[in-house]
């Protein structure tokens, strides 16, 4: 049986993201696209998954090798992503692209085998140290925004669904001002690489015993690399324990490696961590933590 290609929850999540006027015309379109690109490239759709800024489909390539297919309504996400990949072409530590339609919004990806997130697992802090190293280690094109302009991206939505919202009590305009400004601080001094943007466990892949982890979706900038340190320091706070823990086992794998801007890049960050467990309602130990230190 073929995939559903959009499904209601789908349609729903994209017209949140972009609005209706964007989105529906998209979804209404979207098995047309995908089929007019399975012919261009070769490819049968295997299973469909969801995404904040599209779709994105497991495929079949003519050779039977698995490749990604990702989409978006709004062709600047794709024109960014895709130049933060071509900065890193060749670096076996991030997904590789194999071609694109940027006027259609598409980008079409390697598979990764198994391809398993890294989230929920022990942290292999020698690999991710390795990753790091890598994404950070290539000059820095001149076609992507500063981070500044991520940092200021982040904080915009975080303010526009704060109000109303079971976290409200929580993250108050004072705070979010106080951490935004802080954030932009780091952002507009300190090393230069180009980071990732999104470097959470979830959008690092096993890419099996030969390559290991491999970054993929990232939300690409120039600016301080530490920023994408944040959410693997926060793993440790998640367990109980401290952002020193976090340091100290990824220190001896990351050349470099400025503890100080580390931590203030979590503080700074700390309120967005928290936003969506207590959007959910889900008030804890790890976000009282984030709270404390966004103070």
């Amino acid at each position: 049986m073929a995939p559903v290609l959009i499904d209601a929850a789908a349609r729903a999540r994209l017209v949140g993201r972009f609005g209706a006027e964007l989105a529906e015309p998209w979804c209404d379109s979207f098995p047309d696209l995908v089929a007019r690109l399975g012919a261009k490239w070769g490819l049968t759709v295997r299973e469909a998954r969801p995404g904040n800024t599209g779709r994105t489909l497991l495929c079949t390539g003519p050779g039977g090798d698995l490749h990604v297919l990702k989409l978006t309504p709004d062709h600047d996400v794709a024109r960014l992503e895709f130049a933060g990949l071509r900065a890193w072409a060749g670096c076996p530590r991030a997904v590789q692209v194999l071609d694109t339609d940027l006027d259609a919004g598409a980008i079409l990806l390697e598979g990764l085998v198994p391809g398993t997130e890294l989230r929920g697992r022990d942290v292999p802090w020698p690999e991710i140290g390795a990753l790091l190293t890598e994404l950070h280690g290539v000059a820095p094109p001149t076609d992507l925004p500063p981070l500044t302009d991520r940092v200021t991206f982040m904080y915009d939505i975080t303010e526009r669904t704060v109000p109303g919202s079971a976290a409200e009590p929580y993250l108050t305009p004072e705070l979010l001002a106080r951490a935004r400004a802080r954030a932009m601080a780091l952002a507009g001094a300190g090393p230069v690489a180009v980071v990732h943007g999104d470097l959470h466990p979830g959008n690092v892949l096993d890419a099996g015993p030969g390559r290991g982890p491999v970054a993929i979706d990232p939300r690409p900038s120039v600016g301080d690399p530490a920023f994408d340190l944040a959410d693997w320091l926060y793993l440790p706070l998640a367990a109980g324990g401290t952002l020193d823990d976090g340091l100290e086992a990824l220190r001896p794998h990351l050349p470099g490696l400025d503890a100080a801007r580390a931590r203030a890049w979590c503080a700074a960050l700390a309120p967005l961590a928290a936003h969506a467990p207590l959007r959910r309602g889900e008030r804890t130990p790890f976000t009282d933590v984030l709270l404390e230190l966004a103070r």
